[in-house]
């Protein structure tokens, strides 16, 4: 009895396999025909593995010619009906795809993708949804590089009209100290020195920033702790202060350890110290705190400022490349890259920059990891 089942299961799985094989180099020679055609083969080869072995099987047996005509008949019609209702399904998935392919192309175009509704697949709609979701991340990215080029292009606006303005000053200067028409030499030659400084730091700055958005910002992180961060910026930017009769004040300043570059983040402080001594009127106060935030487990660098606050039209491009607000809150010295390089140079180190309005000003707060115990 086994040695009849063995026979039977070798002969039927011999005829299946004759017809899978056949079935396969069908599929190869059709690979770039229509999908429809391709399933129409695949339900073909099912029919005729099918029809094959039970063929052979029955060949085997011995049947008689009448038992052999019933199961050929029964056989070959199933393969005629597989054969109809995979010719209607595979239609239907062939209109999907086009469906889908004519979206594709128009998305290809330029506009906006649209996934066709009722995908006969699950695979198109799960396309379908990959390629929308691609849409909107390329829509987003065409926003962010238009806002970008407008952002270089106000740049190039400012630093032109920068550049000029002292270096005409310098050639006014240079040229009264070469006819002797000077009436104070040395206080010229003081003015000099405070504009060539001032456009030493404008292309500083530039530089700066050229490297942070190529990407190419060497950082020599080391581990320190905030309160000497803050106290050594604090320290830097107290004569401004007192030029400008702000109060600077260490407010809340935690001495919890973080790993950065000292340097880099020194600048970080520094450019927003200047900035809000800048904006803040005499007698304001600066106020610069350091805290943990436990649940995101990093180090939260804060400067109040007393600038009356920031228009909410504007907040979301204070860290833009070239953004100076109005007039009346921009210092006379200022290039639009400060905020550029400090975002620049927090995102470098893992964190992030915000800003937000508070009463009577506004809050730069610095996000950034804090170093593990």
């Amino acid at each position: 009895m086994v040695r009849d089942l063995l026979v039977i299961a070798a002969y039927a799985a011999v005829g299946a396999a004759a017809a899978g094989l056949l079935g396969a180099v069908v599929l190869r020679l059709l690979r770039h025909r229509s999908v429809t055609l391709s399933l129409a083969v695949v339900a073909g080869v099912t029919v005729a593995a099918m029809l094959a072995g039970t063929l052979s099987v029955a060949w085997a047996m011995f049947l008689s010619e009448h038992d052999l005509g019933v199961v050929t008949t029964v056989c070959a019609i199933a393969g005629v009906v597989s054969l109809g209702v995979t010719l209607l399904l595979g239609r239907q998935v062939v209109a999907g795809s086009r469906a889908l392919a004519e979206a594709a192309r128009a998305f290809g175009d330029g506009d906006a993708f649209a996934a066709p509704a009722g995908a006969p697949t699950a695979e198109l709609a799960d396309l379908g949804r990959q390629l929308a979701a691609t849409s909107a991340k390329l829509a987003t990215s065409r926003e962010r590089e238009r806002a970008l080029e407008a952002s270089r292009r106000e740049l190039v606006a400012w630093i032109s009209h920068d550049l000029r303005t002292p270096l005409a000053g310098l050639r006014a200067m240079t040229e009264a100290l070469e006819d002797g028409i000077a009436p104070d030499p040395a206080r010229y030659h003081q003015q000099i020195r405070v504009e060539v400084d001032r456009l030493s730091d404008m292309v500083g700055d530039l530089f700066e920033l050229s490297r942070i958005q190529a990407g190419v910002l060497a950082l020599s992180p080391m581990r320190m702790s905030v309160y000497d961060l803050v106290g050594d910026a604090i320290a830097g930017a107290g004569l401004l202060a007192a030029e400008h009769g702000v109060r600077l004040v260490g407010d809340g300043v935690e001495p919890i350890p973080v790993e950065v570059d000292g340097r880099e983040m020194t600048r970080v402080l520094a450019n927003l110290l200047t900035n809000a001594i800048h904006r803040t009127p005499a007698d304001g106060t600066v106020a610069v705190s350091a805290r943990r935030d436990t649940e995101s487990d990093s180090v939260v660098l804060s400067v109040t400022d007393g600038c009356g606050g920031i228009p909410p039209d504007d907040l979301p491009r204070v860290f833009d490349t070239g953004w100076r607000g109005t007039g009346a809150r921009t210092p006379p010295a200022g290039a639009g890259l400060g905020l550029a390089i400090v975002r620049g140079i927090v995102e470098a180190h893992h964190g992030r920059a915000a800003v937000r309005n508070v009463p009577g000003g506004c809050r730069f707060e610095v996000v950034l990891p804090a170093a593990p115990s």
